[in-house]
């Protein structure tokens, strides 16, 4: 699937568009097909490497490479769940935050 990545901190211009493997959703997770997703400030922050807090959760000089996806808000429709997931099922239209797991930027 494609998504928007960044290997390094810096300026918009840093960010590329890349194949990546689909996720598999774990026993408490859904995958969502995202329809749209929309930037804030965290994108901002994360991608630019401003908070020093981001750079000590998230990779001091570079984004470590798991956690080189942007986007937290997404809006679209379930296509998998995890094992233990029962109040959503796939086809189901969802919206939310996807806050430390991110990957909005992506299908």
């Amino acid at each position: 699937m494609k998504a928007i990545v960044f290997s390094e901190y810096g300026s918009p211009d840093l960010l590329q568009l890349k194949d990546v493997p689909k996720p598999v959703p774990k026993d408490d997770e859904v995958l969502v097909n995202v329809h749209a997703s929309s930037i804030n400030s965290w994108d901002w922050e994360f991608q630019s490497g401003t908070t020093w807090i981001n750079r000590v959760l998230y990779g001091l000089l570079r984004p470590k490479p798991a956690k080189q996806k942007l986007g937290s808000d997404v809006a679209g429709t379930v296509e998998a769940v995890g094992r233990s997931v029962t109040r959503f099922k796939p086809g189901d239209e969802v919206f939310g935050d996807l806050w430390d797991s991110w990957g909005g930027f992506a299908e």
